[in-house]
Protein backbone atom coordinates (compact mmCIF):
# COMPACT_ATOMS: atom_id res chain seq x y z
CA UNK A 1 0.00 0.00 0.00
CA UNK A 2 1.21 3.51 -0.75
CA UNK A 3 1.85 6.03 1.99
CA UNK A 4 -1.12 8.20 2.99
CA UNK A 5 -1.46 11.52 1.17
CA UNK A 6 -1.72 13.35 4.49
CA UNK A 7 -2.35 12.85 8.18
CA UNK A 8 -5.18 14.66 9.93
CA UNK A 9 -5.77 15.21 13.65
CA UNK A 10 -9.23 16.24 14.84
CA UNK A 11 -9.33 17.91 18.25
CA UNK A 12 -12.23 18.89 20.48
CA UNK A 13 -12.55 19.10 24.25
CA UNK A 14 -13.97 15.68 25.12
CA UNK A 15 -13.07 13.73 21.94
CA UNK A 16 -16.52 12.21 22.26
CA UNK A 17 -18.67 13.82 19.57
CA UNK A 18 -17.52 16.19 16.82
CA UNK A 19 -13.94 14.93 16.50
CA UNK A 20 -15.08 11.30 16.56
CA UNK A 21 -17.70 11.92 13.85
CA UNK A 22 -15.12 13.79 11.74
CA UNK A 23 -12.59 10.96 12.14
CA UNK A 24 -15.28 8.42 11.22
CA UNK A 25 -16.25 10.32 8.07
CA UNK A 26 -12.65 10.86 6.96
CA UNK A 27 -11.73 7.22 7.54
CA UNK A 28 -14.85 6.11 5.62
CA UNK A 29 -14.70 8.61 2.74
CA UNK A 30 -10.93 8.76 2.16
CA UNK A 31 -10.56 4.98 2.04
CA UNK A 32 -7.07 4.75 3.49
CA UNK A 33 -5.67 7.67 1.49
CA UNK A 34 -5.45 9.74 4.68
CA UNK A 35 -4.11 8.86 8.13
CA UNK A 36 -6.73 9.83 10.72
CA UNK A 37 -6.32 10.71 14.40
CA UNK A 38 -8.59 12.31 16.96
CA UNK A 39 -8.02 13.55 20.50
CA UNK A 40 -9.42 15.79 23.21
CA UNK A 41 -7.94 18.34 25.58
CA UNK A 42 -10.08 16.82 28.39
CA UNK A 43 -11.28 13.45 27.01
CA UNK A 44 -14.62 12.08 28.12
CA UNK A 45 -15.33 8.55 29.35
CA UNK A 46 -16.97 7.34 26.14
CA UNK A 47 -18.05 8.44 22.69
CA UNK A 48 -21.37 10.28 22.76
CA UNK A 49 -24.11 7.66 22.15
CA UNK A 50 -26.08 10.17 20.03
CA UNK A 51 -23.02 10.68 17.80
CA UNK A 52 -22.64 6.89 17.48
CA UNK A 53 -26.34 6.58 16.55
CA UNK A 54 -26.23 9.48 14.05
CA UNK A 55 -23.20 8.00 12.29
CA UNK A 56 -24.73 4.50 12.28
CA UNK A 57 -27.66 5.94 10.30
CA UNK A 58 -25.15 6.55 7.48
CA UNK A 59 -23.53 3.14 7.82
CA UNK A 60 -20.43 4.38 9.68
CA UNK A 61 -19.63 2.57 12.92
CA UNK A 62 -17.73 4.62 15.50
CA UNK A 63 -18.98 2.58 18.47
CA UNK A 64 -15.55 1.00 19.02
CA UNK A 65 -13.76 4.36 19.38
CA UNK A 66 -12.49 5.65 22.72
CA UNK A 67 -11.78 9.27 23.67
CA UNK A 68 -8.03 9.94 23.73
CA UNK A 69 -5.92 12.66 25.34
CA UNK A 70 -4.34 15.25 23.06
CA UNK A 71 -0.57 14.81 22.92
CA UNK A 72 2.17 16.97 21.48
CA UNK A 73 3.34 13.92 19.52
CA UNK A 74 -0.05 13.57 17.79
CA UNK A 75 0.10 17.20 16.67
CA UNK A 76 3.71 16.87 15.48
CA UNK A 77 2.83 13.73 13.47
CA UNK A 78 -0.09 15.41 11.65
CA UNK A 79 -0.16 17.54 8.51
CA UNK A 80 -3.57 19.01 9.34
CA UNK A 81 -4.77 19.91 12.83
CA UNK A 82 -8.49 20.63 12.87
CA UNK A 83 -9.88 22.09 16.07
CA UNK A 84 -13.52 22.10 17.06
CA UNK A 85 -13.93 24.30 20.08
CA UNK A 86 -10.83 23.39 22.10
CA UNK A 87 -9.61 26.98 22.23
CA UNK A 88 -6.00 27.50 23.24
CA UNK A 89 -5.50 23.92 24.46
CA UNK A 90 -4.01 22.89 21.11
CA UNK A 91 -0.22 23.18 20.81
CA UNK A 92 1.03 25.08 17.77
CA UNK A 93 3.82 23.90 15.50
CA UNK A 94 4.98 25.76 12.38
CA UNK A 95 4.45 24.00 9.07
CA UNK A 96 1.11 22.43 9.99
CA UNK A 97 -2.19 23.40 8.41
CA UNK A 98 -4.50 24.54 11.22
CA UNK A 99 -8.24 24.79 10.63
CA UNK A 100 -10.85 25.74 13.22
CA UNK A 101 -14.30 24.38 12.47
CA UNK A 102 -17.03 26.23 14.36
CA UNK A 103 -19.48 23.46 15.17
CA UNK A 104 -22.17 23.18 17.81
CA UNK A 105 -21.25 20.81 20.64
CA UNK A 106 -23.43 17.66 20.53
CA UNK A 107 -22.73 16.83 24.20
CA UNK A 108 -25.91 15.94 26.05
CA UNK A 109 -28.10 16.22 22.96
CA UNK A 110 -30.33 13.61 21.36
CA UNK A 111 -29.74 12.13 17.92
CA UNK A 112 -32.21 14.62 16.34
CA UNK A 113 -30.00 17.52 17.44
CA UNK A 114 -26.80 15.70 16.42
CA UNK A 115 -27.90 15.00 12.81
CA UNK A 116 -27.41 18.58 11.52
CA UNK A 117 -23.97 18.74 13.22
CA UNK A 118 -23.10 15.37 11.63
CA UNK A 119 -24.22 16.61 8.21
CA UNK A 120 -22.18 19.82 8.55
CA UNK A 121 -19.12 17.76 9.50
CA UNK A 122 -19.63 15.52 6.44
CA UNK A 123 -19.65 18.59 4.16
CA UNK A 124 -16.46 19.92 5.80
CA UNK A 125 -14.78 16.50 5.45
CA UNK A 126 -15.67 16.31 1.74
CA UNK A 127 -14.03 19.72 1.25
CA UNK A 128 -10.97 18.62 3.23
CA UNK A 129 -10.56 15.47 1.10
CA UNK A 130 -10.80 17.59 -2.06
CA UNK A 131 -8.09 19.91 -0.69
CA UNK A 132 -5.80 17.01 0.27
CA UNK A 133 -6.29 15.37 -3.13
CA UNK A 134 -5.62 18.68 -4.92
CA UNK A 135 -2.38 19.25 -2.94
CA UNK A 136 -1.25 15.69 -3.68
CA UNK A 137 -2.02 16.15 -7.38
CA UNK A 138 -0.15 19.47 -7.47
CA UNK A 139 2.81 17.79 -5.74
CA UNK A 140 2.91 15.05 -8.38
CA UNK A 141 2.80 17.57 -11.23
CA UNK A 142 5.65 19.77 -9.95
Amino acid sequence: MTAPLASVLFVCIHNAGRSQMAAGFLTHLAGGRVEVRSAGSMPGDQVNPSAVAAMAELGIDISDQKPKILTTEAVQASDYVITMGCGDACPYFPGKTYLDWKLEDPAGQGVEAVRPIRDEIKTLIEGLIAEIDAKAQAGRES
